[in-house]
This record gives C-alpha cells, sequence and structure tokens, in this order.
C-alpha cells in the first residue's frame, strides 16, 4: 500500500480577492505535493476559506452583500486561482459547511472540554481585527498598533467569554519543538517560537459573543449566546476537511498532517495555539509545520492600505501560468521574504526560460531532426536526479529549480564549446545523445515545478525521432 502523504495550505481569509501573495503559498504547497507523488506516495493536498472571521461579515456588510453569497464568491476566487496555477488541490474545505465543519469543530470543543480546558471568564483587551486576535501593550509597535497590520487601530473589547488553558501545556509545547517530535522550519523560525515560549504563556479566549460575531460562525456546543473564536474553528480545518467528526476511516487514514505549509505572519497560531489544541483533545500533532517569507512589492509588504495588491490572474493571462510559477519558485526563497515586480518578473522570462529552457530546446530538437536521427530511450525510464531530492527533502525549492537550470545552462555552453551544427550523422548523434538523455531527466524534473512545460519537453523528447516544435516561452 503506498505510504500516505498529507500535507495542507493555510486557510485564506476570504474578505478580499486573492493576490500574489497567495499563490506564492498555494505554488509552494503543489510543488511539495507533486514531488511526493512522484515518490508514488499517496498525496492529500488541502487548503480552503477561512469564512467565519468577523472581518469578513464586515467586509460584506460595507457593500451591502448577504454574508454567506460574498464568502461563497471569495472563496470560489481563492480556488479558481489555484486552478490557473495548475495547483492540484485534493480538498478545498469551506468554513461556513455546516454538514462538515460545524460538528467537526465542535467535537474538538467538547474534547479539550472535556479534558478540563475550557472554562468561562471576563476579558477585556485589544483587539486587532486583522489578525482576530487579543495583544497586550508590550506586543504592538511604538504606534499602539499590531506589527502584521499597520495603520489599523485596535479595539478595546469587554465581554465574557470562554477561555482555554494554554498555560498548561507551556512547557509540553517547548519540549515538542525542541526535540523535533513538532519540526518548524527553517531553524531560525522554531528559534522564534521558543523565545516567544520563554515568556508565560496566557490563557486564551476562544468564543465571542453572538452579539459581537453577528451571529455567525459555529455555534459554541450547549451555549446558544456565544460563537467559537474564528482560529478555533478554522484550524480545525485540516481535520475536518479530511473526516474528523464525520468519516473517522478516512481521518484516520491521512492524520497527522506530514507538513502544514504557512507564512511567517500566522506562525504562533499554528506552532503554539493549534499544538494545545491538539494536545488537549488527546489527537495527534502534525508532524512538520513549513513556515515561508512573505513576498513583497518593491520591498513593501502587500497591503490593501498601501494600495500595492497584484492580481495574479491579469499576469497569468500574459505570461502563462510556469512563467509566474517559475518565478514564485526560482526567484523566491522559501524561507525569507522575496521581492516581485512584473518587471522582475518579464526579466526571469525572458533570460531564463526564453533564452535559456526554451532556447535550449529548440537547439537541440533542430540539430537531432537534422539527419532524421534516432535516440533509443533508457528501458529503465528517467527519475529524478539525487541533489533535487536532497533539496526538496529539505523544502529548498528554489536550489531544487536552480539546480536543473544551472544543468541547462552548462549543456548551452557544452553546445557551444563542441559546436555540433558543423557535424552529421554518427558524429552528430554521439555527441547529441548525452544532452538528450540529460533533456529528458529534466523533464520528469520539472514535472514538480513547471508541469505544464515538462509536458510539452517530455512528448517532444521521450520518443525515439525528436522533432523541432514552436518555442516554448516566446521572447517577450
Amino acid at each position: 500500500m503506498n505510504k500516505k502523504f498529507y500535507i495542507t495550505c493555510a486557510i485564506p481569509y476570504v474578505n478580499s480577492l486573492p493576490h500574489i501573495g497567495h499563490a506564492l503559498e498555494f505554488v509552494q504547497g503543489d510543488t511539495i505535493a507533486r514531488y511526493h507523488r512522484l515518490l508514488d506516495k499517496d498525496v492529500l493536498l488541502l487548503s480552503g476559506g477561512d469564512e467565519n472571521a468577523l472581518k469578513n461579515v464586515q467586509a460584506a456588510e460595507e457593500i451591502n452583500k448577504p454574508i454567506q453569497e460574498f464568502v461563497d464568491e471569495n472563496t470560489q476566487a481563492f480556488f479558481n486561482l489555484t486552478e490557473k496555477l495548475n495547483c492540484q488541490f485534493d480538498i478545498w474545505q469551506k468554513g461556513s459547511d455546516q454538514k462538515k465543519h460545524f460538528p467537526s469543530v465542535q467535537k474538538l470543543w467538547n474534547l479539550c472540554l472535556k479534558n478540563g480546558d475550557i472554562y468561562k471568564g471576563k476579558y477585556e483587551g485589544l483587539y486587532c481585527l486583522g489578525c482576530e486576535a487579543y495583544y497586550l501593550k508590550d506586543e504592538l509597535d511604538q504606534n499602539g498598533e499590531c506589527f502584521e497590520h499597520p495603520g489599523k487601530k485596535l479595539q478595546k473589547v469587554s465581554e465574557e467569554n470562554y477561555f482555554f488553558k494554554l498555560s498548561k501545556y507551556q512547557k509540553e509545547l517547548i519540549e515538542l519543538i525542541k526535540s523535533d517530535k513538532l519540526k518548524i522550519i527553517p531553524d531560525f523560525r522554531k528559534n522564534e517560537v521558543l523565545s516567544f515560549l520563554k515568556e508565560p504563556l496566557r490563557d486564551i479566549s476562544i468564543s465571542r459573543s453572538n452579539e459581537r460575531a453577528k451571529n455567525w460562525g459555529v455555534p459554541v456546543p450547549n451555549d446558544p449566546t456565544q460563537r467559537i473564536y474564528v482560529w478555533f474553528d478554522a484550524l480545525n480545518i485540516y481535520q475536518s476537511g479530511i473526516g474528523f467528526g464525520w468519516d473517522e476511516k478516512k481521518y484516520k487514514k491521512y492524520w497527522p498532517a506530514d507538513v502544514h505549509v504557512i507564512g511567517k505572519g500566522i506562525s504562533r497560531f499554528h506552532s503554539i495555539y493549534w499544538p494545545a489544541f491538539l494536545l488537549s483533545a488527546k489527537l495527534s500533532l502534525p508532524k512538520t509545520i513549513f513556515i515561508h517569507g512573505y513576498l513583497t512589492i518593491n520591498g513593501q509588504k502587500i497591503s490593501k492600505t498601501v494600495g500595492n495588491v497584484i492580481d495574479p490572474t491579469p499576469l497569468i493571462k500574459k505570461y502563462g501560468t510556469d512563467a509566474i510559477r517559475y518565478y514564485l519558485l526560482a526567484k523566491v526563497s522559501p524561507f525569507k521574504d522575496g521581492d516581485f515586480s512584473e518587471e522582475k518578473l518579464i526579466n526571469s522570462y525572458n533570460s531564463d526560460l526564453a533564452n535559456g529552457l526554451g532556447n535550449l530546446i529548440a537547439r537541440i530538437s533542430k540539430l537531432a531532426e537534422k539527419d532524421n536521427l534516432e535516440f533509443d530511450l533508457n528501458p529503465k525510464g528517467y527519475g529524478i536526479t539525487k541533489n533535487v531530492i536532497s533539496f526538496l527533502n529539505d523544502f529548498k525549492l528554489d536550489e531544487g529549480i536552480n539546480t536543473i537550470f544551472t544543468k541547462l545552462r552548462n549543456i548551452d555552453k557544452e553546445i557551444n564549446k563542441k559546436e555540433p551544427w558543423k557535424l552529421s550523422n554518427k558524429d552528430l548523434k554521439n555527441v547529441l545523445f548525452p544532452w538528450i538523455e540529460e533533456i529528458r531527466i529534466v523533464s520528469q524534473e520539472l514535472k514538480i515545478f513547471l508541469p505544464e512545460t515538462a509536458e510539452k519537453i517530455e512528448k517532444q523528447f521521450l520518443i525515439t525521432k525528436i522533432k523541432s516544435t514552436k518555442p516554448l516561452f516566446p521572447r517577450i
């Protein structure tokens, strides 16, 4: 039986339409999933819509649209983007799904309650609507604003809620993270989480009054006056999407998650809150949390307030899916912030895809068809090279794809040195054959990163008589 591999991308808030930053994470998640599919694993890739946030309700009210209609449309827009990016999501779980998600969240709540970790209490604090989280004054910037959402004033909120005993799990969380039983990648993010855990953890509010939640979200079991806090609810999409609370057989098959792919701004929720909820419920913890940086636009964080939001859809139409995938995978470090602009996209397209990969494929295929030559195929097939495998095992996606493109550049240099166009028949065949074998391997490796392009190269090169075709990437 094939080994399972369950991977998730973060569940995006759907209070507005997706931007290029969302594309980065979808492509990263899809790339990791494709790699494990090539290893013949039973892969499941999940994301969905974080639909029960208060900011979704407010965004719907602003444009006078019913909240359900609003979240349905926006969640669909996120899913449509994944399809345009050629990302193969197996499950897209909606937070407003009352049939599967609501009972799943209530089951998690009841398990934590049963363990004595939920109690009622009064709360007063500063609330960031952008993060849907409370903050202490010393956790804010010099303007008294949240670091993730500068320019947004915090609300002073006072109400009676249910609380979760987060403090009870502090020691256990430190041990799990230090020992890598809960593995956080990269190391400097792991150290950030451990540094946060040096301070005493405070219990957290995990419900909102119906009045403040505008009667939207998952109801608290046995208390019709309260709704479950959006993070407790949204994190559980990782479980509700695979059967927790409605299909135990499927849930047992795929849980725990092998990898959660998330952005650095939500690391605390995933590395501290989520494992604590699961420990309380006596459920298995995810194995790895892979934390990526942000995409910036000219060095600035993408923000509606700044007005630098870039819609990826027109770019996909203009330059093609694989041009966008290539930039996000090759030009952005998975662990640090990476800058994006259309100009940079065009430069990478022309230098690496048009003049690099596309030009090399055109040169070799033209030479291969010159004397109607035939090139035998390796009966064992073509696999991925060891160094690409080692980079992908370490989530170094940029180094994985750049290794392939370095190989292509080296072939280009050899062609210029050996001048095969001056040869013919057997001599030409002998010179071309090793390069053709390399390209056949590349066609398999690129399936992980640039699936559309890989398929075109495979059709052209995984045959004995290679013919030239139209350019893969016409120069811009």
